[in-house]
């Protein structure tokens, strides 16, 4: 595939397609699961999750990098789900803390052996010279564009 790609033009494309075959994945992962939920709701639960006590809106924007709005649609529909519940941070009302609710937790424990084996899969056949150099160069890209911004 990549002596079909022109390596300037082709590296978007390139990382585009490879992340939609990681997207469909998972959604296809929760589908068998039987579980109605997005790559946006599954990164921030899981976030969630992985901060315990210091999860708040703030932190998860910070995080994800996703903007505040986009955020804070998909914290709604999980909060609409009831797999979080939202509330203040004792001593500062200006910061939303995000708790997983019961049923939250139980999905965490039931996608997550399943997340583990999904990021298996992906480097599967890759050493751990051949993936730290595939982390490398992907961070060389990003600062790349990065400091193209900054300019």
């Amino acid at each position: 595939m990549l002596n079909q790609i022109d390596k300037i033009q082709g590296i978007g494309l390139h990382l585009d397609l490879v992340l939609r075959k990681i997207q469909e994945a998972y959604l296809r992962k929760f589908e068998a699961l039987d579980i109605e939920m997005t790559i946006e709701q599954w990164v921030i639960l899981h976030r969630i999750s992985q901060l315990g006590d210091a999860a708040s809106q703030a932190e998860i924007v910070k995080s994800n990098f996703r903007n505040r709005a986009t955020t804070s649609r998909v914290i709604g529909g999980l909060e609409r789900k009831s797999w979080i519940k939202k509330t203040r941070f004792e001593g500062d009302m200006k910061r939303f803390k995000l708790e997983l609710t019961s049923r939250g937790k139980a999905l965490i424990a039931l996608i997550s052996p399943h997340a583990d084996q999904l990021r298996a899969q992906a480097i599967k056949d890759l050493d751990i010279m051949e993936f730290e150099t595939f982390l490398r160069v992907l961070d060389q890209i990003g600062e790349n564009y990065e400091s193209s911004v900054k300019r």
